[in-house]
């Protein structure tokens, strides 16, 4: 069995965004052939953001969650004493808030609420060395028809590699 009939790519795991583009000579097309593995809940990226993704490495995101309010400043100033609410995430600068509040209401249950409201905001560290929080948009735990920042991706919103993201569960 070769890779592309197995699932995988020649350099790793299965990827939810790795979808067959070609067909060897003599293959016949098959309806639902080379859509790839679906996930239930998240749309797919359109096909060009999906192969931009597949040949670039992601990054590692650190999320801090909180429910009523974001994390303060003070909880991010002595390195390796973050808040203990971390969620390691793996994840491209392109990535939509929408995307990031999918996988946050994963491991946060407060989030899965219908009424919930996620706000995000990067901490980083100012030029003087102390940590900066900045606000940089809101989305619906359940879209219902309204859209505040969701189509918003994270280099759009201004997001450097060593950021950290906190979310407050409202």
């Amino acid at each position: 069995m070769d890779q592309a009939q197995n699932g995988s790519e020649p350099n790793g795991p299965a990827s939810a965004l790795y979808v067959r583009t070609h067909r060897r000579p003599g293959e016949r097309e098959m309806a639902g052939a080379g859509e790839g593995p679906k996930r239930a809940g998240r749309p797919l990226p359109p096909p060009g953001e999906a192969l931009r993704r597949r040949l670039t490495c992601p990054l590692l995101l650190r999320v801090f969650t909180k429910i009523g309010c974001h994390h303060s400043k003070e909880d991010f100033a002595v390195r390796g004493k973050e808040p203990k609410d971390e969620v390691q995430i793996y994840t491209w600068k392109d990535a939509t808030l929408r995307e990031l509040t999918d996988l946050v209401k994963e491991v946060a249950p407060a989030a899965r609420r219908r009424d919930a409201i996620l706000s995000f905001a990067f901490v980083y560290p100012d030029t003087n060395g102390r940590f900066v929080l900045r606000e940089v948009g809101k989305t619906f735990s359940y879209g219902n028809g309204k859209r505040l920042d969701d189509g918003k991706a994270l280099a759009e919103l201004g997001f450097q590699i060593g950021d950290y993201l906190d979310v407050a569960i409202l």
